[in-house]
């Protein structure tokens, strides 16, 4: 209080030098209290004939509004007859508070809106049109920081407002035209103007011309204006996208500038500039250029590449094509799951496979280091050897090559022994030779020799498939050719589905571990699904570094309850308790308990019964489906419950096939029996039950907690409905 008087009788002083400084105190320290106890006074204040006093109110009534934006209604008309000052410190400041207005009271920027917007336009076109005033100029333009705080204030009155941005476009093309763009303070209006007219209802001529003055950016020397360039065209797809692809060629030099930031903006702005029409040419100059990008960059490059063709595919020999020129110029930084789709696409193209394998093969001689390129090849070759070989299913636009049957083997033999240090692609080439041995019955010998090489292999995974792929080359030629034939087309819509599921499921955590991906085989498309898989619906694949060893493996449901590492459990017998290794475990604080011995004899409170009934509680409910859980203990056996699930189907259609999953922490054991039927009548007439026992190991400590899974069919089509369980009643 004693603060707010002495600054009250220093605001009233006749000094203008002590007015000056407690408008700056006031404006530096103020509270909402002292705000609303001395705004009258700065308000009187912005009426003073002095400049400097009126430019301080104007800056102390800001802090004002900020603290208390229901004062702004105080401040409006005095602001607009301020922007009547010739002062340009005066003007700025009242610029800025009239967008502080705006901020704080839609009220306020309904008023600006019919009263300052000629004020503005005539304070732009003066700065613009004034000659040479030394006080005011930057590098020979006239105050451009005025320039600046007024278009912003234009941008802030003119959006989603038809009438304000019509007003103002004639005053938005002058400075666009007028302004001078061989030097920065001329730039950063420039700037400022486009993103004015990118943000108001421009008309389609203006916002061209912001269009083309960020084209001419693109052009410049300097790195910052060509990188505030490319962010602003990114942000102006969305308004004309046609405007921007007209500068399509000037984007694409800046993918090859040497400045890495500048490098990924732009390859950015690419991505977000391919349509239907331009995805050829503009996927050609990508590639092309990634023959010769850094390797820091292709990572980038070739993520970028592969979602252009997979996404833009006209026809699958295109698709083809690119993917095999990507795959032999960064085929190490080809993700998994891109690789994956290219095989299932080739399984269901029968009449491009035998042009495939001989891509492939050409490629694998010529690009052999590249690790994705020779899995694909490999597995090509296995399927497709002897199309390779006898030229079968040849296309116009193939010349005929000469490949034998040991030709096949030895470019398989030699994948074998370059990459002896991943077992990936070595289990794929162990999987090629067994399906060659196939295919060309003269190389089984060889081929024999060559998988028995790996019998001793320290990789179990190795020694395994060496043992038993030797077997059946040995002993059962009679299965052999049936064992061993082309794999049948993949489900190509399905594989998508999942793929499509997978990079959208997120998992939770509440300690901060940084993510592990599995370092075992990983599945090719026609793998089955484990269970862990099946419950998440997501695919696990490998992601481990070229030529490097497995990384260990963090379980995937660990994350899954977002408590620590959990058990997966089926329908079916119990499952003993998982930690995957390298998984700390972190131990829960529990507060001890005093317990007055005597206190029972005493008290009319009767001690926790064990064995007490606990409530049936709603564990899931949707749409469609409702779950509840009932709940009994067994005798001298707290840790252990048994919990009765009832299911019942609220829609109209009956549900067939239908299956429950769970999984639970690793300090639970839970057992599923089988549940009483897989059908569940429609409209809840009837239901079906399934029993579940709990053994929770830390009774008492943590509570349960379940994550649970629902599949059925609905008229022969797959339904899946999932949740978490947390609402478990106490001291279970």
């Amino acid at each position: 209080m004693l603060v707010t008087n002495s600054l009250k009788q220093d605001l009233n002083h006749s000094n203008q030098f002590i007015v000056g400084l407690a408008l700056c105190a006031l404006g530096n320290i103020c509270s909402a209290e002292m705000a609303r106890d001395l705004a009258p006074e700065v308000e009187r204040l912005l009426q003073n004939r002095d400049p400097n006093t009126k430019k301080k109110a104007a800056l102390c009534s800001i802090r004002i509004v900020r603290k208390v934006p229901d004062l702004a209604e105080n401040f409006m008309g005095a602001a607009v007859s301020l922007l009547k000052e010739k002062h340009h410190g005066v003007l700025i400041s009242t610029v800025q508070l009239c967008t502080e207005l705006c901020k704080a009271s839609t009220e306020a920027l309904e008023y600006l809106r019919k009263n300052c917007l000629e004020g503005l336009v005539r304070i732009l076109r003066d700065v613009s049109n004034s000659s040479y005033a030394p006080e005011y100029d930057v590098a020979g333009i006239t105050d451009p920081f005025l320039h600046i705080r007024v278009l912003k204030l234009m941008r802030t009155l003119g959006q989603g407002d038809a009438d304000c941005s019509e007003f103002i476009n004639d005053i938005l093309a002058q400075v666009a035209t007028k302004t001078e763009s061989n030097k920065n303070a001329g730039n950063a209006i420039l700037y400022e103007c486009v993103e004015t007219i990118m943000g108001i209802e421009a008309t389609s001529g203006l916002r061209v011309l912001a269009i083309n003055i960020l084209g001419r950016f693109l052009s410049n020397r300097d790195n910052n204006i060509r990188y505030v360039a490319l962010n602003m065209l990114m942000k102006a797809i969305a308004v004309d996208t046609q405007a921007v692809q007209r500068h399509r060629a000037t984007i694409l030099e800046c993918v090859k500038d040497a400045d890495v930031s500048i490098r990924k903006r732009a390859l950015e702005l690419v991505y977000l500039l391919v349509n239907d029409t331009n995805v050829k040419p503009l996927t050609k100059e990508l590639v092309d250029y990634l023959e010769v990008s850094d390797q820091d960059f292709k990572e980038d490059l070739t993520a970028k590449i592969c979602s252009i063709v997979e996404k833009f595919s006209q026809d699958k020999l295109w698709y083809l094509d690119q993917m095999f020129r990507v795959l032999s110029l960064a085929g190490n930084y080809v993700k998994d799951d891109v690789w994956h789709a290219l095989i299932v696409l080739m399984s269901n193209a029968s009449e491009l496979q035998g042009y495939s394998v001989r891509s492939l093969f050409k490629a694998l001689l010529a690009c052999g280091e590249q690790e994705s390129l020779v899995r694909v090849a490999v597995w090509c070759i296995g399927e497709y050897g002897e199309m390779l070989v006898n030229n079968i299913s040849m296309l116009d636009i193939e010349e005929p090559i000469t490949v034998t049957e040991s030709d096949a083997v030895d470019a398989v033999e030699v994948a074998l022994k370059r990459y002896s240090a991943d077992v990936t692609t070595r289990a794929m080439c162990l999987v090629s030779l067994l399906k060659l041995s196939s295919r060309f019955p003269p190389t089984s010998e060889r081929i024999k020799e060559i998988v028995a090489q790996n019998r001793g292999n320290t990789v179990l995974e190795l020694q395994q498939r060496s043992i038993e792929f030797s077997s059946i080359i040995q002993r059962h030629q009679s299965i052999k050719s049936s064992l061993l034939e082309r794999m049948p087309a993949l489900d190509e819509a399905n594989y998508l589905v999942k793929r499509a599921t997978s990079t959208q499921a997120t998992v939770s955590s509440v300690k901060s571990t940084p993510t592990v991906t599995s370092g075992g085989q990983p599945k090719l498309p026609n793998a089955p699904n484990d269970f862990l898989q099946d419950l998440l619906g997501i695919g696990l694949t490998d992601s481990s570094p070229s030529g490097g060893a497995p990384s260990t493996s963090t379980d995937i449901l660990m994350d899954l309850l977002s408590i620590g590492s959990t058990t997966p459990v089926q329908n079916g017998p119990s499952t003993s308790n998982f930690i995957p290794p390298g998984i700390e475990t972190k131990p829960v604080a529990v507060t001890p308990q005093v317990v007055d011995l005597l206190d029972g004899l005493s008290s009319s409170t009767p001690l926790p019964d064990e064995n007490a009934a606990h409530p049936t509680i709603t564990a899931f409910q949707s749409a469609t489906l409702k779950i509840t859980f009932s709940f009994k203990k067994q005798p001298g056996k707290p840790q252990e419950t048994t919990i009765n699930a009832t299911f019942t189907n609220l829609a109209t259609t009956t549900f067939t096939d239908f299956v429950f999953q769970a999984a639970v922490p690793k300090f639970i054991q839970l057992r599923l029996d089988p549940a009483s039927s897989s059908t569940l009548p429609a409209s809840g007439n009837g239901s079906v039950t399934q029993s579940l026992t709990v053994t929770n190991n830390q009774h008492g400590q943590k509570p349960l907690a379940m994550r649970i899974r629902m599949s059925y069919k609905v008229n022969g089509e797959d339904r899946l409905e999932q949740g978490q369980i947390s609402n478990f009643p106490a001291g279970l």
